[in-house]
């Protein structure tokens, strides 16, 4: 009988587990023997690779572009995250109560994430931030702020902020629906009993909510930095022709180096250095999933 139900499990487990080598494991362990040689194009056989050490990751961690790619993505991180965790968790508290119509503004705000992260840079840049019948300029005019509503908010001086609000506005309802679902988890009678002995909002919120979401809290810092690390089409939107310092992330400069993509950068293909840059934000994911671990216990409160 035992033997009879290894078969099976061998049988049922063989598809995923060929799909997951050749699929993730192969091009993982790929990507990190490629990044210490010197390799031009991603095709290029193995033999035809030159090793260099850590040859690629001196040259990133020498290149300005590339180190201001990384402050973008620690500023994305930071205050993209702080901004987004915030506003995300007031509308699952408010939402978790006894609103009208709660399921509703759940779908509205979550709707965001449904459009294609291309429409949704386009309508931005489009329709919302352009400086003659952008939606920005309208309400600011009608506001009378005649002269912030002249600003031309795509300006270098601007370009990475009105990204990164563009951005955040499409990831606030991803998040909200992972705060919702730990909200929902908390039995209802821990709010009943604070309700009953006269614990206000705030304070229902500090001693029963926010304890009892610490492994929620902890999934969506990590998730936010898997999105973070892998930030590339709203850079490629908001400076789609050239790599600029203000909207360049890793991913960006990865795909100039392997593909070659700018029009008028002279940059050389360097895939051994694009690895390199896979491997560093790799590792970022790692580091902050074990620091968040750390820091944020994945046991809840006991109540």
């Amino acid at each position: 009988m035992l033997k009879n139900n290894r078969k099976v499990i061998i049988t049922f487990l063989a598809p995923a587990v060929l799909c997951y080598c050749l699929v993730f494991l192969y091009p993982t362990l790929r990507t990190l023997v490629m990044s210490f040689f010197a390799v031009e194009s991603v095709s290029d056989p193995a033999a035809a690779w030159a090793f260099a050490g850590l040859g690629n990751y001196r040259k990133l961690f020498t290149t300005p572009i590339f180190i201001q790619s990384l402050k973008n993505i620690g500023r994305i991180w930071f205050a993209g995250g702080c901004a987004v965790m915030a506003v995300s968790l007031v509308f699952a508290v408010i939402l978790t109560g006894d609103l009208r119509f709660s399921k509703f503004f759940r779908s509205a705000i979550y709707l965001p994430n449904v459009v294609s992260a291309v429409a949704m840079g386009t309508m931005w840049i489009n329709y919302a931030y352009n400086s003659d019948y952008g939606l920005l300029h309208r309400v600011l005019a009608f506001l009378g702020f005649q002269g912030a509503s002249a600003t031309l908010w795509t300006a270098p001086g601007n370009l990475f902020w009105s990204m990164l609000a563009a951005y955040c506005f499409g990831m606030v309802g991803y998040h909200m629906l992972i705060f919702i679902s730990g909200i929902e988890q908390i039995p209802r009678d821990y709010f009943e009993a604070a309700y009953l002995e006269g614990a206000t909002v705030f304070q229902r919120f500090i001693h029963v909510t926010a304890p009892n979401m610490r492994g929620v809290i902890r999934t969506n810092i990590v998730m936010w930095t898997v999105f973070t690390v892998g930030f590339f089409v709203w850079g490629q939107l908001f400076s789609p022709v050239n790599l600029s310092n203000d909207t360049v992330a890793p991913m960006n400069y990865m795909y100039e180096l392997v593909f070659g993509s700018s029009s008028s950068a002279a940059t050389a293909r360097d895939s051994g250095a694009g690895a390199a840059i896979g491997v560093i934000l790799m590792l970022i994911v790692v580091v902050v999933f074990l620091a968040t671990n750390f820091i944020v216990k994945n046991d809840d409160a006991e109540i």
